[in-house]
């Protein structure tokens, strides 16, 4: 990750932990003040095939830039500090178990749907656990109180942040760079390139792909509990293009509320994608987020739940994490610790 944008700023402190046998890395507790009580905790999710390690530059360029601003402010005591966490996701890195899993179809992996859905699931799993508890190792003398939690991911890390934000209260903010909302519309996509013959003996296409022995029910199962689309948009296996386009029928909205209110209510969500991106092309995420700004917008259905949704799309860019993508989390995250207004929005862009 560190080749996809411009050269980041040098390495905050680094500290490690064991914390429930998963290896943890904090970024930033040496360069918190001692006047500084609250603290957000941004918590980096890294891509498929690499480790936690590719996630230090990130840290860097976010926290440093947030620490410049703290010197800028007259009452810095009052300010919210950050520090950033990161861990090897599952079956990565230095919990790897099976170097097999994490390829896709085409690299002979006939388990890739499973795989890959229960690892990103699993990782916002570890996620909600290890907030449980990093308070405890990084601050056990309860000098600093962590006031917030965000989370960033990236590609796979991206995927899990989607089921951070919705399933976790605790976690406010979600910056989700090269990442999918809708795991069947990516893996449907993904099926057909792979020319899979569960995707291609079947009149029409991909008829008989839902279900099928490379995306078996138990996953479709899965996918309908924890998945954003699979949890909002209901049964996968009856949605069709007008799913995406109608607005839901009056007892789907009496299921929808509660739901969506749990899982949005003052949440900010900061999606970024690459418009050349192949791996996980915007495509296969545009048609539920635009369900979602609709539902959420101010003459939405679901008007009254106070969410942020930006949606920036760079022309251009493919699956990676560019220049102008950094900027845009630093500033996004910039203004929330900021305190900006967390209002029904939904920003529209290409860049």
């Amino acid at each position: 990750m560190e080749k996809t944008y411009s050269s980041p700023p040098a390495a905050p402190s680094k500290t490690h932990y064991s914390i429930a046998g998963i290896l943890v890395t904090v970024y930033g507790l040496e360069e918190l003040s001692p006047e500084t009580k609250n603290v957000a905790c941004l918590w980096l999710l890294h891509p498929r095939l690499q480790t936690q390690a590719c996630m230090e530059p990130v840290a860097a360029s976010i926290i440093t830039d947030w620490n410049q601003r703290l010197k800028r402010k007259e009452n810095r005591g009052q300010a919210s500090g950050l520090i950033a966490v990161s861990f090897d996701q599952r079956n990565h890195g230095s919990r790897e178990v099976d170097k097999l899993a994490n390829e896709a179809w085409r690299s002979g992996n006939e388990k890739h749907a499973q795989d890959m859905f229960s690892i990103y699931h699993g990782t916002s799993v570890d996620t909600s656990h290890l907030i449980t508890y990093i308070s405890s190792y990084a601050f056990p003398n309860s000098d600093h109180t962590i006031s917030n939690h965000m989370v960033l991911g990236i590609s796979l890390g991206g995927h899990a942040a989607w089921h951070c934000i919705l399933h976790d209260p605790r976690i406010t903010v979600a910056v989700v760079i090269i990442g999918c909302p809708d795991y069947v519309s990516l893996m449907s996509d993904r099926a057909a390139l792979s020319k899979l013959d569960t995707w291609t003996e079947s009149d029409p296409p991909g008829a008989t792909f839902l279900g099928s022995k490379d995306f078996p029910k138990g996953l479709v199962d899965a996918v309908e509990k924890y998945d954003p689309a699979g949890l909002f948009l209901g049964e996968v296996s009856a949605r069709s293009d007008e799913t995406y386009e109608r607005e839901p029928s009056e007892m789907e909205k009496k299921r929808l509320r509660p739901i969506m209110k749990t899982c949005l209510q003052g949440k900010r969500v900061l999606n970024l994608s690459g418009g050349a991106d192949k791996l996980v092309p915007y495509k296969c995420g545009e048609p539920f987020l635009r369900w979602l700004k609709r539902a959420t917008s101010g003459e939405g259905w679901l008007s009254d739940v106070d969410m942020v949704l930006e949606d920036v799309v760079f022309e251009g860019v493919g699956h990676e994490m560019s220049p102008g993508m950094i900027k845009e989390v630093i500033r996004f995250i910039g203004q929330t610790l900021d305190g900006a207004d967390v209002v029904t929005s939904a920003r529209q862009s290409r860049i």
